[in-house]
């Protein structure tokens, strides 16, 4: 089925377990700017869509159009993963997923927590199936983001939605004794899944901070596509 067949080349199958993105409330991804993270999470929003789940795509530095193409560019990625495809056969699935996925368009001063709320209410009101998963991409973890994450942890907790962040990272900066950036360091104890995404020769290694017992552990993707090596 090629519903399984893209999940099971995903480069999430295989850094994280697709079944667990959605029994956390946290998760992250983090890297310095282009890198590939925002890639990464589209990703893994992907793998929820494949499995017929909603989803909602909250950035802060794209446009809507352009939040668009990136998952378009990433579905034809893990198409183009497992050979030849039926272009038909391609297409009526990513249409048949797409109607799925929500994207949204806010700035830093636009943003704010009880829009989504607001907006999750309003499935519920009309007896709609609730989305699984929230990529929040572009919120900056150099900022004391105490109060918003208090009020993002009480949403994920009341709409049972796992929530999933990009976290810049920066060249310039040592990690912590503990192996994790800065940025993950001051609200670790929030997170439960987290993966640091880091250029290596012409390719990005991808390292497992937080994922329960498995940790450290470290894959290679391919820098353009994200699909595993």
């Amino acid at each position: 089925m090629l519903r399984q067949d893209l999940i099971q080349k995903s480069p999430v199958c295989k850094i994280i377990n697709p079944d667990s993105i959605t029994n956390i409330k946290f998760g992250a991804v983090l890297s310095r700017a282009g890198v590939g993270k925002t890639q990464f999470l589209v990703q893994i929003a992907l793998t929820r869509l494949l499995n017929n789940e909603k989803t909602i795509h909250i950035s802060l530095n794209d446009s809507m159009e352009k939040i668009n193409l990136r998952y378009i560019d990433s579905y034809r990625n893990l198409i183009d993963s497992i050979g030849y495809v039926d272009p038909q056969k391609a297409k009526r699935l990513w249409e048949n997923i797409n109607q799925l996925q929500v994207s949204i368009a806010y700035n830093e001063s636009s943003f704010d927590p009880k829009k989504i709320s607001e907006y999750l209410n309003s499935f519920q009101k009309n007896n709609d199936e609730l989305p699984s998963v929230i990529v929040i991409d572009g919120l900056n973890f150099d900022n004391d983001l105490t109060s918003l994450l208090d009020e993002l942890e009480a949403i994920a907790e009341t709409f049972k939605i796992s929530i999933w962040f990009s976290m810049r990272t920066h060249r310039e900066e040592s990690l912590c004794s503990d192996g994790y950036p800065k940025q993950l360091e001051n609200v670790k104890d929030l997170f439960e899944k987290a993966l640091f995404l880091n250029p290596k020769d012409n390719k990005i290694e991808a390292t497992v901070l937080k994922n329960g017992e498995d940790k450290n552990r470290k894959y290679l993707l391919d820098a353009a596509t994200m699909m595993p090596e």
